[in-house]
């Protein structure tokens, strides 16, 4: 019997390819429903290749559009339709949209019991606590999407976690990691969107270049593993072929290795317990590739990096803040509306004047975030 899948972020880089194992794999997968945002297009392409039950774009307009055209699809919008998307019937909810719009139709997924593949790590890391403590509640499974959460996972697969001592968290230092901080001082957009190992949007190729994307992961890793921030570690890598390693209480280092293709933990996630072969996909050939290259971080250089360590041990909002403000800095950037260091000092600047609610609920969690992009955008002025 096939795994029906709910994709949200069909159109984005882990949609897309999240698309292209369901396309694989026909026999095991169906795409049941899915979200496109305002990508009318390729949802449409999306539609007509794989006949879904539901989906969702932003725009009420845009659905309308879509629901005369294919009348037997039920078409919805906006956040609500987000949410009844992400609770439709199905197996597997992946949550593959950029950015904290993904919170809330996690939550109601959750409330299902549903195993959740997730590769939206804003989630986790604006209201981390609350996924996890109700997904124990409502059994419902958390499978990391994350390159990095993937191979954490599977490296602590039949392991005894109370026997694990650290996670070593691989980064490739993104398409700035041989500039000094001197050099950042003036780079563009486009030399920002150009990353070395990896194919992503545009949002994830800028914090990877600021680290941001490395501190989300850290703060991921943490709510996810359970692990203290003081035994989570980021070693850089260049060749992006470890994905992440754990240490174990006798010295026994376990990494997962593999070449940069992020179909591989998408896979993984819907096919967990299981592995299912790819024929088509590059193996990993480490003679050719001949040596690995690591270096200790430097959280000077990264100064985001140290400041996604700081809002993970304040904990509570602070790291609803430091999402937050990253967001909408980066939005900036993108905009050419502030310089690449900019981005940082941002961040900093938000994370100074919050005052950290501990134990926040989700009303509590959307205010900050709402209350920081605003104070982010009037840094400008």
């Amino acid at each position: 019997m096939r795994k029906s899948i709910i994709l949200l972020g069909a159109t984005g880089s882990i949609g897309v390819q999240t698309a292209d194992i369901i396309r694989e794999h026909p026999n095991e997968f169906q795409l049941t429903g899915f979200s496109a945002g305002k990508n009318i297009e390729m949802a449409r392409g999306i539609i007509r290749e794989f006949r879904p039950e539901i989906v969702c774009v932003q725009g009420a307009e845009d659905a309308a559009a879509l629901r005369s055209e294919f009348p037997g699809v039920s078409v919805v919008s906006g956040s609500e339709g987000l949410i009844e998307t992400a609770t439709y019937d199905a197996d597997v909810l992946v949550n593959a949209v950029i950015g904290s719009v993904g919170l809330q139709p996690t939550l109601e997924a959750i409330k299902l019991g549903r195993t959740i593949a997730i590769a939206n790590k804003e989630t986790l890391v604006t209201a981390g606590h609350l996924v996890m403590e109700n997904a124990s509640v409502y059994g419902a499974k958390i499978l990391p999407v994350d390159s990095e959460h993937s191979a954490l996972f599977q490296a602590l697969n039949g392991e005894k976690l109370e026997q694990a001592s650290r996670l070593i968290l691989t980064a490739s230092g993104g398409s700035f990691r041989d500039l000094t901080r001197d050099q950042l001082q003036h780079v563009t957009v486009k030399e920002a969107l150009a990353h070395p190992n990896w194919s992503m949007g545009a949002k994830i190729t800028i914090d990877s270049a600021s680290m941001v994307n490395k501190g989300l992961e850290v703060i991921e890793a943490h709510v996810l593993f359970n692990f203290a921030y003081d035994d989570i570690d980021v070693l850089l890598h260049r060749e992006s072929i470890i994905h992440s390693m754990v240490e174990f209480q006798d010295t026994s280092v376990m990494a997962q290795l593999g070449t940069p293709d992020m179909r591989v933990p998408i896979q993984y996630a819907l096919t967990y317990p299981d592995r299912l072969p790819r024929p088509q996909a590059k193996r990993l050939n480490l003679a050719e590739i001949g040596k690995l290259n690591f270096q200790e971080m430097d959280y000077e250089r990264f100064r985001a990096l140290q400041l996604a360590y700081d809002a993970g041990r304040e904990g509570g909002t602070m790291t609803t803040v430091f999402n937050a403000a990253n967001e909408q800095a980066v939005a900036m950037f993108l905009n050419e509306q502030i310089k690449f260091l900019q981005i940082e000092e941002m961040i900093e600047s938000a994370m100074d004047s919050h005052k950290t609610v501990s134990k926040p609920d989700l009303g509590t969690i959307l205010e900050v975030d709402a209350e920081t992009r605003k104070s982010v955008k009037n840094m400008l002025k």
